[in-house]
């Protein structure tokens, strides 16, 4: 590989116009792919085999019209008094407006919703009343009945009496009888009648208690708050919730923007104004500005900074033009692309970095400009492939774990580090090539390299001291973990001002914090009820959900016409990430059924505490895979046991620590304001994993041109101590520069608009400063330090069966430096 690289950087340098060229063509068949490919991304993400998944599918096959994506656009006047007559019609027109929007399949006028709800608690006086007064009447005609009954049955008795003294059956007294008889009859069918009068009177109270328990349950539940100063208008969509365009949404956000209310403030729920955030912003121009800042400070030319730039950037376009071609092919988040972004700048830089930094300190030290472009290639761009590929195959192991968007992210981040790495080994080259000794700066034109100074290794206790004090820093600030919560982002995490922020907070303040998570809660009633069997078997299950702790409103939504399907709205007290509506989620599924009606919860929030739940049950198979992963590799590139095992600790301490900083500042809330987050939360339920993947991949490429020089120094005849100085102290300098380069890009996302990007940026950044600064520099030589020759040791059947992996490309620099000698 070595060679191999070394003959394509000598190529690339000889021809730089024929690499811009081809990588130019390249760049312009992505455009082309994108212009027709591009499909729109998801704000959204499902994971197959979830039970709210299934209860969605159950909706979408007997009530359709309640398995779209729904969501709500929130009114309140600005001095909290009564919305006015004018207010209510600009409302309510308003509402009809949305309803002939793309995709909309109703929209609810709350006020209407408030008439109905009164008109059926009139209904239920109405209707009490009625069989008060039907009762009453039944009385008195059971009364004459039974008047009656009685006086016919005297005069019967007396006329049997006379006949039988007569003994004459016949004439008057035999006519008598009969019409006794027939009068009796009468008053047994009056009676009958009256029988089932009274029965169906029984049914309907019984249709009406059912009906008003159910009544007094969805009470709670409001479109209009008690003060008149807040009306919801809901909206479902005919698209479930993963299928539904961000232009769909976008309608509903342009339509209110453009017909605002006087006096009235206006939110509109996450559910809709969670959007697309911009890939590219301020902040993350001001980072890229920082990166520059950084390359010219480490290579101290401007021709030099900029080919890490030019290479990084390119990359990015080709790989995020050709990710985004197939997004019509497969449902790509919206996260995906933005991931690709960072991690494509970030390696692109630091990857290029290397190759140019070899470069320059060659040409420092007098190698010819040509032959330094392929050394530098076959040396430092053969460890940028090799640690390209441990990114890409961390990145694909995302894959393993069975859940489709987070592989999909694996597969595109991984597929913007190939471009990266391939970019490195020729466009960088060409570049190197066309500028020449520009690369190395007006200081550097007569400057030769200097001569080594003798390196004393660090002294044990110093060593000990070090390995003691980073352990203890990193599990303090790991400490936090223990209380991680997750979940997705809900509207209080919006920015301040924001629809979605808006809207959650003024919900929550006139409805309380569960109108901003309800669930949605299935039924399977039996199919061959009749309207009382069907109405009772609502209360009944209505009633249990109400029992349910932290449930305080039920409300039943509809019944299907075929199969007996019932949907219910249950509102939960806490809010979407509350601890108290994922234990009525728990609770209410623990039921498993109701007189053996059995019940199926989804909406929103169910969704994503089943998303949260699901994930965190992968991430300790994830993470097994990784270390596996990270043993395998470092004893195939540094044929140790130890070092391998320091590294993969090292990584698994850093990455605590990063988890513990996540819990701090977006959980805890410690120093949120900083970075513009008003209301802390949960952490982001697929970030854990994501951290893993991208983390562990970056990790392995610091460790891997740390240890690869202290490899080669005890290789050189330097005993294990004096080889980690040595190692340590040819790689920091650029080490340092990458890791700070990275965390400048990572960190300028945290500034984003979406609270997510901003999350997975701090993640990032904070990742790579712990393991780069704190494991790489400090434990690792400490601990190596410590360890001394058994470090660099490996059994030798071991040693035969694994092959030997040159990543530093050593073995051509020592011909070409023995060539040139």
């Amino acid at each position: 590989m070595a060679e191999f690289l070394y003959r394509l950087g000598i190529r690339c340098a000889r021809g730089p116009w024929t690499v811009i060229g081809s990588w130019l063509a390249i760049l312009a068949i992505g455009g082309a792919g994108f212009g027709i490919g591009f499909a729109g991304l998801a704000t959204s993400f499902d994971i197959p085999g979830l039970p709210s998944s299934k209860v969605v599918a159950d909706l979408e096959g007997a009530l359709p019209e309640y398995a779209g994506a729904s969501g709500s656009v929130v009114f309140r006047t600005v001095d909290a008094t009564p919305l006015t007559e004018q207010q209510r019609a600009a409302i309510t027109e308003l509402a009809g407006g949305l309803a002939e929007s793309i995709d909309v399949a109703r929209v609810f006028d709350p006020f209407r919703m408030e008439q109905e709800r009164v008109a059926g608690r009139a209904q239920v006086t109405g209707g009490t009343q009625f069989i008060s007064a039907g009762r009453a009447r039944s009385d008195a005609e059971q009364a004459q009945l039974d008047s009656a009954l009685a006086r016919v049955r005297a005069e019967r008795t007396a006329l049997e009496a006379r006949i039988a003294g007569t003994g004459d059956p016949t004439g008057s007294l035999g006519d008598r009888r009969r019409a006794l008889t027939a009068e009796e009859a009468d008053v047994d069918a009056g009676l009958a009648r009256l029988a089932a009068t009274r029965t169906g009177l029984d049914r309907q109270a019984a249709m009406l208690a059912d009906g008003t328990a159910i009544l007094a349950l969805a009470e709670p539940i409001r479109a209009v708050s008690a003060d008149g100063s807040t009306a919801v208008v809901a909206v479902s969509f005919t698209e479930p919730r993963l299928e539904l365009a961000d232009s769909s949404k976008r309608a509903i956000i342009d339509y209110v923007e453009r017909h605002p209310i006087d006096g009235v403030e206006v939110g509109i729920s996450g559910e809709i104004a969670q959007g697309m955030p911009a890939i590219f912003g301020v902040a993350e121009l001001v980072g890229i500005g920082f990166a520059a800042l950084v390359l010219g400070l480490v290579l101290r030319t401007l021709v030099g900074a900029a080919i890490p730039l030019v290479s990084a950037t390119t990359g990015v376009a080709v790989a995020l033009l050709v990710a985004l071609s197939f997004s019509g092919v497969v449902q790509m988040m919206m996260t995906t692309p933005i991931l690709a972004v960072m991690l494509g700048l970030a390696v692109g830089i630091d990857y290029s970095l290397f190759v140019v930094n070899r470069h320059r300190r060659q040409v420092l030290g007098g190698t010819e400009l040509v032959e330094s472009i392929g050394l530098a290639n076959g040396t430092s761009g053969n460890a940028v492939v090799f640690a390209g590929a441990t990114v890409v195959v961390a990145l694909l192991s995302l894959n393993v774990i069975g859940i489709p968007f987070l592989g999909l992210m694996g597969t595109v981040g991984a597929f913007a580090v190939v471009v990266a790495v391939l970019l490195s080994i020729t466009l960088t080259p060409a570049l190197l090539g066309l500028a020449g000794r520009r690369v190395v700066g007006r200081g550097g034109a007569g400057a030769s390299a200097a001569t080594e100074e003798p390196i004393e290794p660090m002294r044990n206790r110093r060593a000990v001291g070090t390995v003691v004090g980073v352990a203890a820093v990193l599990l303090l600030i790991a400490a936090p973990v223990l209380s991680m919560r997750v979940g997705l982002p809900d509207g209080s995490t919006e920015p301040a001002g924001s629809h979605a922020q808006r809207a959650y907070v003024i919900t929550e303040a006139e409805f309380g914090a569960g109108a901003n998570s309800p669930l949605l809660v299935t039924a399977q009633l039996p199919a061959d009820l009749d309207d009382a069997g069907e109405v009772a078997a609502q209360r009944r299950v209505a009633a249990a959900i109400g029992e349910v702790d932290g449930v305080i409103g039920v409300a039943a939504v509809a019944v299907a016409k075929t199969g007996g399907l019932a949907a219910f709205q249950v509102l939960p007290e806490g809010g979407p990430n509350s601890d108290v509506t994922a234990q009525v989620v728990r609770e209410l599924r623990a039921q498993e059924a109701i007189d053996g009606i059995s019940l199926g919860v989804a909406g929103q929030a169910a969704i994503d505490i089943d998303i949260s739940e699901r994930l965190a049950q992968v991430l300790p198979r994830y993470l097994a895979v990784i270390i596996g992963l990270s043993l395998l590799i470092m004893i195939m590139v540094f044929r140790s046991l130890l070092v391998p095992l320091v590294a993969t600790a090292g990584f698994v301490l850093s990455l605590a620590a990063t988890y513990g900083a996540l819990v701090a500042v977006f959980q805890w809330g410690w120093g949120s304001a900083i970075i513009g987050l008003e209301t802390p939360g949960p952490v982001l339920n697929f970030l854990p994993i994501i951290l893993v993947g991208f983390l562990f991949g970056l990790a392995m490429d610091y460790q891997l041109f740390l240890a690869s020089g202290m490899r080669e120094a005890l290789v050189h005849g330097a005993s294990a101590r004096v080889a980690v100085m040595r190692g340590l102290r040819a790689g920091r300098a650029v080490v340092s520069a990458a890791a700070l380069i990275m965390a400048l890009v990572f960190g300028s996302f945290v500034f984003a608009e979406s609270g997510i990007i901003r999350s997975i940026g701090f993640g990032l950044a904070v990742g790579i400063l712990f393991d780069a600064f704190a494991i790489r520099m400090l434990l690792m030589p400490a601990l190596l330090h410590l360890l001394g020759e058994s470090a660099w040791k490996l059994p030798a059947r071991l040693d035969r069966l694994i092959p030997n992996v040159d990543v530093e490309g050593a073995a051509l620099e020592r011909r070409r430096t023995a060539v040139a000698e």
